[in-house]
């Protein structure tokens, strides 16, 4: 049995403005954005649309974060924590046909990448579509389905062989480390892409061409925005006050968010509608 999202969301709608309740409302249940018109063509014309949807890009990054996060207590241990926290998540969420399809896919592919089995995680990845085939066959169909295992195979393909590569002089140097998260948020935004961008072209006609700008700019947002978020949520709805702090944190990073759409939303050439 699923609770009801709904519950959760008008607990943080009393806590945010818009865009922001939505932004977060979007990227935590997938609930559909009731923020303005403009907002909604900046999201899409940036390439960010898919955070804020319930497409499974999301519970993708949950499932890659929590793997990477307890990495350190065995391959077998990290792996059921995973299982469990998107299990966790699905119920939270409901069990919609999307989150349900991303579970699926998450659970036999994602862990896998993150062990660097590229063979194992390509299997999967194929089985997990033939399951769904069987079982939920309309799904194939959906746009959001063809993305999701188009965003997965190019992870699973090219992202383990860009972040291959060996880093020099690697330790605490900032500049460094910066540099060495641009590049695998750019190796991970452009693996993902390789496949999703046609399938975008060729049911909207349409192209982001800032999109791997934006999505290194705001990646690092979605797990610290879904922590606090569900933390706000939930403490809130127990009793409103505990869950003001986590609100707060979460508004500022939602802030940021909005600040890049608008401001990569409005360079010239960024985005093309044919």
């Amino acid at each position: 049995m699923s609770v009801s999202p709904h519950i959760f969301t008008n607990v943080i709608n009393l806590y945010l403005p818009e865009p922001e309740a939505s932004l977060l409302n979007g990227i935590i249940f997938g609930v559909p954005l009731k923020t303005s018109k403009i907002f909604y063509n900046e999201l899409r014309s940036v390439g960010l649309l898919h955070l804020v949807v319930l497409s499974g890009s999301n519970i993708a990054i949950l499932a890659d974060f929590v793997a990477l996060l307890t990495l350190r207590f065995g391959r077998y241990i990290s792996t059921m924590i995973t299982i469990l926290t998107i299990i966790i998540f699905v119920i939270f969420v409901g069990p919609q046909a999307p989150i349900v399809r991303a579970a699926v896919m998450a659970v036999l592919t994602l862990t896998a990448v993150v062990f660097g089995r590229e063979t194992l995680a390509l299997y999967s990845l194929f089985l997990s579509g033939l399951i769904i085939g069987i079982f939920w066959p309309h799904w194939i169909k959906t746009l959001s389905f063809q993305l999701s295992f188009g965003a997965t195979l190019g992870l699973i393909l090219f992202v383990n062989k860009l972040r291959a590569r060996p880093v020099k002089n690697k330790g605490n140097n900032p500049l460094k480390n910066i540099f060495n998260y641009i590049t695998d948020e750019l190796s991970t935004t452009i693996s993902a892409q390789i496949f999703t961008a046609p399938l975008i072209f060729i049911y909207f006609k349409q192209i982001s061409l800032i999109s791997p700008i934006a999505n290194i700019a705001v990646a690092w947002t979605v797990v610290p925005l879904m922590i606090f978020g569900f933390l706000s949520s939930i403490l809130g709805k127990i009793y409103y006050p505990l869950g003001i702090i986590p609100a707060w944190i979460s508004y500022g990073i939602l802030k940021y968010f909005v600040i890049i759409v608008h401001l990569l939303s409005k360079v010239p050439g960024g985005f093309m509608q044919f």
